[in-house]
């Protein structure tokens, strides 16, 4: 399922099965070797390649110049799978002859094997030189003069390195041989990621997770017996409030098709047993590496499905009200190439997508890219994360944490017995590459203000100067807990409500405050006369009772309110500070009030449910010993009657 580290080896564009060129004249002075050379030919129609390569291999002791032997001797050890050993001969092979176009299918392999080692300047010598045969194999030119390119870019990064020092994570962590696809949760208190003891059949995929104390990751766990089983779990994402989990799973019994996208909630400490996200998501193809929006109602992943730009694709769907997911959509390009375009991790922040890709201009093979959603929600043309992080061999996926800190991402290493392994490391951003905007969150319990009990609430959180719907979540309907993302730069309206409550009203403004997370529990009043809950995002300029445009959200909730509990008859209060006279005081406290009851009739609200009265400044909240006290103090609340 992990399918960017420990690769088998292969040659691009079916260039291995092309049998090597060979002049009818050898060039070998020596007739022992060319003897050699003829008895190992009709081994090599038996089948015997070893005895085949122990008799090149004498061949070339006796003539060193032997060209024709290291070409056929790399031949066989590119059959048997021994890459090096193939790049060897190959390269002492082509040395020796002249140019000639019979030998382009060796060009162009022989820039393949050292562009997949990083050997820049040599993979273009030879790249060029298969161009310089005139070849008619269209593909294999286009991709010739694309690695030439990629070539010069990945010269140009290694000569302008970013400030990049990854540090491996501790042992706790990288318990497993394999471990990949990092995510955290939004108050970075859970860390999930994939794992797996090794790439041997036996040991299957699961999901585990680590639950941070003070500096430290805990011992991770199997995420849950609900979910982990003996078929593979892998690919996972959580939302930002680690309530929702998407993973991969494959050849279940209600599989769609290769591999599928699994969702399972979070009660409590309880995990719901998954279910299948059904044919509107999963395709009869391959769908794989999810990435969850901070409040889990925007997925992307990756598809190898008809109806894209390349072989793999990045989709994205969205969860609907009732909690349905819409028909995918391609993001299309300038995203998705016409090569593979994988793992994408959107940020918290919903800003900034990082996916890896080999389609764009990069170092070669998978490279990590970040891409950023525009004021016309545009993607922005992809940006190449650079080197050191890029390098000439697959890179994983990227999870970047939502204050724009700490980046965690795996990559194949040599355990200490030297086999190969994948370990997760974790590095501070660099400018560059962080997100294009900033996170925190709220956090906190939602509660019956009477009973002090937890209450499973839905929490909305608005941008009010775009009057837009920006997350939605609930609360724990066991432990009353929610957690939502706020963005800097925004003013953010905070909506609590659950049925047989009043809507609780919050206010947050990050357009110029610094960044840090909000603690905040809310107490939701059970609706009954005499209960009052103050409309925290009503807006007046100093001194005037004409509503700012940003109210909207607030006046429509209050709408909304009102039309679903059709019975309710309130009152709407206007308070002021104690800045200028009681008399002015008393008659801006009544405007103001009068101004939300004249929108509430405009839209259908009847006058016989509605009354206000201004109350001025006699019945502040908090003295008026400070400007944030004035500031809470004036207010416009609703009561029930």
């Amino acid at each position: 399922m992990y399918k960017t580290l420990l690769t088998a080896f292969f040659l691009t564009f079916g260039a291995a099965s092309v049998p090597l060129a060979q002049s009818n004249q050898l060039h070998t002075t020596s007739a022992k070797a060319e003897k050699l050379y003829e008895k190992a030919d009709s081994y090599i129609r038996g089948r015997n390649f070893d005895k085949a390569l122990e008799l090149l291999a004498e061949a070339t002791d006796k003539d060193p110049n032997f060209a024709e032997a290291y070409l056929r001797a790399a031949n066989l050890h590119k059959m048997m799978g021994n890459k090096a050993a193939a790049f060897d001969n190959l390269e002492k092979g082509l040395q020796l002859l002249p140019f000639t176009k019979g030998q382009a299918n060796n060009y162009f392999e022989l820039a393949e094997l050292n562009f997949s080692q990083g050997k820049y300047d040599a993979a273009t010598k030879w790249y060029e030189t298969f161009l310089n045969t005139g070849s008619s194999n269209t593909r294999m030119v286009e991709w010739a003069k694309q690695q030439v390119n990629t070539a010069d870019f990945a010269k140009q990064a290694m000569g302008q390195p970013v400030d990049f020092k990854p540090v491996q994570l501790p042992k706790t962590l990288n318990a497993f041989g394999l471990q990949y696809f990092p995510y955290t949760t939004a108050d970075q208190r859970y860390f999930i990621y994939t794992a797996r003891e090794s790439a041997r059949p036996e040991h299957d995929e699961n999901i585990y997770v680590s639950q941070r104390s003070g500096e430290e990751w805990q011992r991770p766990l199997p995420i849950s017996t609900n979910i982990n089983t003996p078929a593979n779990e892998g690919a996972a994402t959580i939302s930002g409030d680690g309530k929702t989990l998407v993973f991969t799973s494959c050849n279940r019994p209600d599989s769609q098709g290769d591999c599928d996208l699994y969702i399972s909630f979070r009660t409590g400490s309880e995990w719901s047993r998954p279910q299948n996200m059904g044919k509107t998501v999963n395709s009869k193809a391959w769908d794989s590496q999810p990435s969850l929006s901070a409040d889990g109602r925007t997925l992307y992943f990756t598809s190898t499905r008809g109806g894209g730009n390349g072989k793999e694709d990045i989709w994205v769907t969205y969860r609907n009200d009732d909690g349905g997911w819409q028909q995918p959509s391609n993001l299309g390009q300038p995203i998705n190439s016409p090569a593979r375009d994988m793992a994408p991790s959107i940020h918290m922040s919903g800003s900034t997508l990082y996916f890896v890709s080999d389609g764009h201009t990069g170092m070669g093979g998978l490279d990590i890219f970040k891409a950023d959603l525009t004021t016309n929600k545009k993607w922005s043309a992809p940006q190449n994360l650079g080197y050191p992080l890029n390098t000439f061999a697959d890179e994983g996926s990227l999870f970047i944490t939502p204050d724009n800190k700490i980046g965690y991402y795996s990559r194949q290493v040599n355990n200490e017995s030297g086999m190969p392994s994948i370990q997760l490391f974790q590095f501070d951003v660099p400018a560059a590459w962080q997100s294009k905007e900033r996170s925190t969150y709220a956090q906190g319990r939602v509660f019956d203000a009477q009973t002090k009990k937890p209450v499973s609430a839905q929490v909305q959180l608005y941008n009010i100067d775009a009057d837009s719907l920006m997350q939605q979540v609930s609360s724990d309907r066991i432990s009353g807990e929610y957690t939502v993302v706020l963005t800097q730069g925004k003013q953010y309206a905070l909506y609590v409500s659950s049925p047989g409550y009043l809507t609780n009203s919050l206010s947050f403004d990050y357009t110029s405050k610094a960044l840090s997370p909000v603690a905040l529990d809310v107490y939701l009043e059970p609706i009954k006369a005499g209960a009052a809950v103050v409309l925290s995002n009503l807006f007046f300029d100093t001194g005037k009772y004409t509503l700012e445009r940003k109210s909207k959200t607030e006046l429509d909730k209050l709408i909304a309110f009102m039309q679903l509990n059709p019975q309710v008859k309130i009152e709407i209060a206007g308070h002021t500070d104690d800045v200028g006279s009681d008399e002015a005081n008393q008659v801006l406290s009544e405007k103001r009030a009068k101004s939300v009851v004249d929108y509430l009739n405009s839209n259908a609200i009847g006058k016989g449910r509605i009354s206000y009265k201004g109350y001025g400044e006699s019945k502040p909240v908090k003295p008026n010993t400070s400007e944030e006290n004035r500031q809470v103090n004036r207010r416009i609340e609703m009561k029930i009657l």
